[in-house]
C-alpha cells in the first residue's frame, strides 16, 4: 500500500506513528557488534522525507533493537554502555566471565528531539547502578543476590562466558498510566520492570520516584534463577522478544505479552506467545512475598495451547493484540505473519516473499527473509487521515494472475471440465523438490494443497520439466493441481513426500 526509501539498513524497528510520521531505526558501523545493531534514529514523513534524524552512537555507547515513541514526543531508546574488563572486575563480574573486549551493560534514554539533527537527553537510567554479585566480598555490589530481587547479578550468565553482550536489551516499552517502563532482556530470559516517574539522578539511586525505589527493578518475571529464588524448573521464558503491555480495551488489557521463543526449552525447542497478568497493586508496586519469587506462576494465555514444534523462531518476532481479540504473530525467523482467534484458530496467513538479496518469484520457497516483527494498523489509523491508499502491486516476482484462489475441495473439482493432457508428476513419492513435466505447450499454473485444503505452494510451469522446491515440506500427503488458467482445464494428482 505504501513503502518509504531509506538510506540505512533495519537498526531494528519501525513504527508508524498517529501523526504521520514513520519512526525508524538504522543500522550504523560501530565497534559495537552485535544481533540488533542500529545506532541511528529518524523520523520520516508520508512522502519520505526525513524531517528528523540522530546518531546515538560513540565507542562507549550504541543504541540498539528497538526504540519507544512516547506521548509527549520524546523516544526512548536502549543502548549497549561498554565497561572496560577492570571496571566490570572491580564491580564484582567473575574475572572468568569477561574478556579482554570488556562488558557491555544497558542504558534507557529518553531523547528530546531538537530541530532536524538533534536532540536533548532528559531522562536516563543505567543498570550499572542496579547490580548485585556475591563473588567477591572486597569488590563493589557485594550482597546476598536472593535478599535483593531489585538488584541485577552481574555474574548470572547464561550467554556463554566472555560473551560482552551480557543482558542483551531486545525490547522497550513504555506504559504511561503507570508511568513505568518495561524492558526484554534477552540472555537472562527475563522482562524487568522500572519507574519513570525518577529524575535522572533518582535512577541512579535505590530511593525516590513514585515507587519510592529510586532506579531499582519493581517486577521481573520470567527466570527466578536469575536473582537467586528458583530453579530450572521454575523458568518460563526462554530467549523472549517484543515484551509489552496489552492497550486500552483490548482483551487481557494491562497485562503483559510476549513472544516466547523457546530457543533451549527443557522439553524441546518450540515458541508460544505468552501473557502474564502481573501482582500489581494500587499504590502501582508488585506484590512480593518474603523470599518467594515474583508471581504468577501461571499464564493467563498462551498460544498454542499445546506444545508445537513447528512453531519456532530462535530469534527476533513479536505478537500484537488485537481490538477483535485475535492476535497478530510474527514467526520472525520464517518471515511468516499470522492471526489467530482468542481460541488459538488461524483465520489469516502471510509469508514475506522478500529476501536479503530482494523479492522472490511467487511459489519459492523463500529463505533469509527474516522479519523482526510486524504492526497491524486499522484504516481509520489516524496516520491515513487525507491519504490515498491504493494497492501498489505484488512484492512477488511473476505474481499469479489473480489475487486469491480458494478451492473447497482440491482434489475434486466443481467443473465438470475436460482432464489436462500431457502432465506427469516425474517421482512419486517426491524428495527435496517436486517435478512436474509439461507436454501441452502452455504455460500452466502448479498449486499444491495439504488434505486440509491449506494452500501449501504455487508456481507457474512452463513447457517441459518444471522443479518446484519441497524440501521444507512436512511428510505427509498432498494435492497437486494443475491448470490452464481460465479454461476450467486441469489435472489433479495425489503426492506423497
Amino acid at each position: 500500500m505504501h513503502s518509504w526509501p531509506g538510506n540505512y539498513r533495519p537498526g531494528n524497528v519501525a513504527y508508524l506513528l498517529e501523526n504521520g510520521l514513520l519512526l525508524r531505526t538504522g543500522r550504523l558501523n560501530s565497534s559495537f557488534n552485535a544481533g540488533g545493531t542500529g545506532g541511528h534514529i529518524e523520523l520520516v514523513d508520508w512522502e519520505g522525507n526525513v524531517v528528523w534524524q540522530y546518531d546515538y552512537s560513540s565507542p562507549d555507547y550504541h543504541q540498539h533493537h528497538d526504540v519507544e515513541y512516547m506521548p509527549n514526543g520524546n523516544i526512548l531508546v536502549i543502548a549497549w554502555e561498554r565497561h572496560s574488563r577492570t571496571e566490570a572486575i572491580n564491580a564484582g563480574r567473575n574475572p572468568s566471565l569477561v574478556g579482554n573486549s570488556g562488558l557491555w551493560t544497558e542504558q534507557v534514554t529518553e531523547l528530546e528531539p531538537v530541530g532536524a539533527d538533534q536532540a536533548n537527553i532528559v531522562w536516563q537510567w543505567r543498570l550499572w547502578d542496579h547490580l548485585v554479585q556475591q563473588y567477591d566480598i572486597a569488590r563493589a555490589n557485594y550482597g546476598m543476590v536472593a535478599d535483593h530481587p531489585e538488584l541485577v547479578d552481574i555474574n548470572f550468565e547464561t550467554g556463554g562466558g566472555n560473551n560482552p553482550d551480557w543482558a542483551h536489551f531486545n525490547a522497550v516499552d513504555y506504559n504511561p498510566a503507570l508511568d513505568q517502563i518495561v524492558l526484554s532482556s534477552r540472555s537472562l530470559s527475563e522482562f524487568w520492570v522500572i519507574d519513570h516517574s525518577t529524575t535522572t539522578e533518582e535512577a541512579a539511586t535505590h530511593s525516590g520516584g513514585s515507587a519510592g525505589r529510586g532506579g531499582d527493578l519493581l517486577y521481573r518475571w520470567g527466570n527466578p534463577r536469575a536473582y537467586g529464588r528458583g530453579t530450572a524448573s521454575s523458568q518460563q521464558l526462554f530467549n523472549q522478544h517484543d515484551v509489552h503491555w496489552i492497550e486500552g480495551a483490548l482483551a487481557d488489557a494491562g497485562q503483559f505479552m510476549a513472544f516466547n521463543n523457546g530457543l533451549a526449552r527443557p522439553a524441546g525447542n518450540h515458541s508460544t506467545v505468552d501473557i502474564v497478568a502481573p501482582p500489581l497493586e494500587e499504590n502501582g508496586q508488585y506484590a512480593l512475598e518474603e523470599g518467594q519469587a515474583f508471581g504468577p506462576n501461571s499464564l493467563s494465555w498462551t498460544y498454542p495451547s499445546q506444545p508445537d514444534y513447528a512453531f519456532f523462531s530462535p530469534n527476533i518476532s513479536g505478537a500484537q493484540r488485537l481490538p477483535n481479540g485475535n492476535t497478530l504473530i510474527c514467526e520472525g525467523r520464517p518471515g511468516r505473519l499470522f492471526e489467530v482467534t482468542y481460541d488459538g484458530q488461524p483465520v489469516w496467513e502471510y509469508v514475506n516473499p522478500v529476501r536479503a538479496t530482494g523479492p522472490i518469484a511467487q511459489g519459492m520457497n523463500p529463505s533469509n527473509n527474516d522479519v523482526f516483527r510486524a504492526y497491524r494498523y486499522p484504516p481509520d489509523f489516524p496516520a491515513f487521515e487525507e491519504r490515498t491508499l491504493e494497492p501498489q502491486g505484488p512484492l512477488e516476482l511473476n505474481p499469479l494472475p489473480s489475487d486469491c484462489v480458494i478451492y473447497s475441495n482440491p482434489v475434486s473439482s466443481a467443473h465438470s471440465a475436460e482432464s489436462l493432457a500431457g502432465v506427469k508428476v516425474l517421482s512419486n513419492p517426491i524428495g527435496e523438490e517436486l517435478a512436474v513435466e509439461n507436454e501441452t505447450g502452455e504455460r500452466l499454473q502448479l498449486q499444491v494443497f495439504n488434505l486440509a485444503g491449506q494452500h501449501i505452494a504455487a508456481a507457474w510451469a512452463e513447457p517441459g520439466t518444471n522443479r518446484l522446491a519441497a524440501g521444507q515440506w512436512p511428510r505427509g500427503f498432498y494435492v497437486l493441481r494443475v491448470e490452464v488458467p481460465g479454461t476450467g482445464r486441469y489435472f489433479v494428482e495425489k503426492v506423497v513426500k
